[in-house]
Order: C-alpha cells, then structure tokens, then sequence
C-alpha cells in the first residue's frame, strides 16, 4: 500500500464525559399528547433511548468492534481519507469498494466484512469514509469529486488495475459516477437504489412505470423529504443545532430513519439499537454532521449548475430493491447504468447491509462472481 498510515478509533474520555452533560442537560421541547411521530422523531423514543444513551450504551465496547478490522489513512489528492482494508481468504480475491450514505458511515457494512472475506468466493473489501464524514478529512465535497479520489485510492494507492464498486444512497452517487467515468478500472457496479426524478426528465421519453415512479417519488418529497430540501439549501444552519445536542443529532437522523416505520422497524434497519447509536456517535465524536450534510449542497450546487450530466455506463451493472426502498422499475435504472442483474427482494430496507447482512451480502457475491 502507498502512502498510508495505520490507524484506530480512540475517542478521548473528555468526548465521553462531555457527551454524557449535555444528553443530561437536553431541553426537551414537548409533544402534543398522542402524536407519536407525525410531527417528526416522536419525544417519547428519543427520551428512552437517550436514557438508554446514558445508563446502558457502552462506546468503549463498540469502539473495539471498530477496531476489529484493520483501517487506514491516507492522502488522496491532497485529501485525508480513512478506510478499511480487509483481504480476503480465498487464492482468488477479488477487489471490491464499498461506499456508505447519509445519515449511515463506513460502519454501515460493518456486518458483513466477515461474511465476504471469508470462503473460496471472497473479496478484497475496501470501506472508505466518505470526505466530510467521521474519519476522513472535515469537507464537503461532490459525489463525483469523490468518484475522483475513489479511483486513485483503489489504482494508485491500493495497486489494483481493476475493481468493483457498490453502493447505495449517496454511495449510489459515487459508485455511478466511479462506472461513468471509469469504465477500464471498473469491471462491475451493484446498487440498491439507482436516483430519483427531478422534474427534468422529459415525460415523452418515460415509461408509464416510470411515470409510476415519479408521481410516488413526488408524494414521499412531499411527505418525508424535509431533510433534503434543508441540507440541499441551507446546510449550515442546520449545523449549528446538530452539532452542539446529541439529542437534536439524534433527533434529524431518526426522523429521515423513520420515515414512516415504527420504532421497532427502525432501530432494526439501523442493525439494531446499539448499532443505531453507534452511527450516531461517529457523527459526533469526530464532528463532521456539519461537513456531511453539506455535501447535499455542494452536489446540488453542481447538479443544476454548468456541470456536465455523467454518460449512462457501459459497466456491467447489478440492481437489487429491497421492499422498504423505492420501488423503481428497471427501465428507470436502465437510464442510467447497463442493468445485466435486477432483482426485487423479500425483506430488507434503505440500510439492507446492516438489517439483512446475509441476504445483501449473497446478492454482491453472487453478482460480482457472475461478471467477467
């Protein structure tokens, strides 16, 4: 490996004492009685689980499952990126870069390390933080731009020719951008979402299915979509709150989490409610819920600006849906990406490799063992 430097997760114990005043202190605004969570995170689950935050969770245990696998920093391009690096068992390991969403992190995939490294059908797994988010460098930067550093971290820094890429959410993005861009460096992508109308799409050229599609993905703005109109406009502001109350942090991821599921439901799709909270403290401790939101700007930014829409790619591409994600018919993904895999799967939702590991790390190996 080129230029990279070991490294482990250590929060300082003045993080901990800190975190643990200010869920203490937390000024709880009140809800209307029976309102559950149709006004956004209901008060009454945030208030067990910030109990729970402060009586039973234990970062010092999850600290040590994160620094169980072996993880790195390096510079890329003038940035500081943190990843894993697992290799695989088998003689015939095949490289594969795995990148994370909003409001999730590299820990996302962290179930599922040992269930593709392992066997005659494993992989190289690299699971880099996105710029702005938890380990790497504080700053926000577009989808597309991480693509860039993506392709030089598994080339150059890494020595890989060739690799393969999944991704989902703004992962998606990025993997999108790494099949667009560079086609000879990637041999195969797999999503589990593939993007969404806009509204610039022209409605002569869409399927009824995907007009289907666009008038459901609509409604959910609409409904749950919040979230992305603050952050894709007024970033900062939002910051400012996020970042000074762990509750007011918990709080805006558990509200997109939910959208719609019961508590229950949640917590699951999160991997569980220490899982939960775990992806909630890598967004505090290191800082970075200002950096990582800002980063639905920056892409909006070049979106609707001068940048040049990425070319559909030529790379072989996977697609599974899993029932709690947006339903979008093939042809929608087929805009985008050479769909040769689609499938709509049973169980599973938005965070399909923390909530159903086994399913969603069958459907990578399966997919990228039936490729080249």
């Amino acid at each position: 490996m080129k230029n990279t430097t070991t490294f482990k997760v250590s929060v300082p114990q003045s993080v901990l004492d800190d975190l643990e005043n200010r869920l203490k202190n937390t000024r709880w605004p009140g809800e209307a009685e029976g309102s559950g969570w149709n006004f956004g995170t209901s008060e009454t689950y945030l208030k067990e689980l910030v109990n729970y935050w402060i009586n039973h969770y234990d970062w010092r245990k999850q600290e040590a499952e994160l620094n169980k696998y072996p993880q790195y920093t390096t510079d890329v391009n003038g940035v500081k990126i943190h990843f894993q690096y697992i290799k695989g068992e088998g003689k015939n390991s095949r490289p594969l870069l795995l990148t994370h969403g909003w409001p999730d992190s590299y820990y996302r995939f962290h179930k599922i390390i040992p269930l593709l490294t392992q066997g005659d059908q494993s992989f190289d797994l690299v699971i880099p933080s996105i710029p702005g988010f938890g380990f790497s460098e504080k700053t926000a930067i577009t989808s597309e731009a991480v693509a860039d550093l993506w392709k030089v971290l598994m080339t150059e820094n890494l020595g890989y020719s060739q690799f393969y890429a999944a991704g989902g959410d703004v992962g998606m993005g990025v993997t999108k951008a790494l099949a667009s861009k560079y086609p000879d460096a990637v041999g195969g992508v797999h999503f589990t979402d593939i993007g969404y109308p806009m509204g610039q799409e022209d409605p002569n050229t869409m399927t009824e299915a995907e007009k289907q599609f666009a008038q459901i993905v609509q409604q959910w703005w609409y409904s749950e979509g919040a979230y992305a109109m603050v952050q894709g406009t007024k970033p900062q502001s939002l910051a400012y709150g996020l970042n000074d109350s762990p509750a007011a942090l918990a709080a805006w991821i558990l509200s997109f989490g939910n959208s719609g599921a019961s508590p229950e439901i949640l917590e699951k799709a999160f991997g569980g409610r220490d899982e939960l909270l775990t992806n909630i403290m890598i967004y505090w401790t290191t800082q970075t819920i200002a950096t990582s939101v800002k980063m639905y700007k920056v892409d909006a930014i070049a979106q609707w600006g001068s940048a040049k829409p990425l070319q559909k790619s030529n790379v072989p591409a996977g697609v599974s849906v899993f029932p709690r994600e947006a339903q979008f018919p093939k042809e929608w993904a087929e805009r985008f990406v050479h769909v040769t895999s689609f499938k709509k799967m049973n169980e599973g939702g938005h965070f399909a490799a923390l909530e159903v590991p086994d399913v969603f790390a069958d459907e990578l190996r399966s997919f990228f063992y039936s490729i080249n």
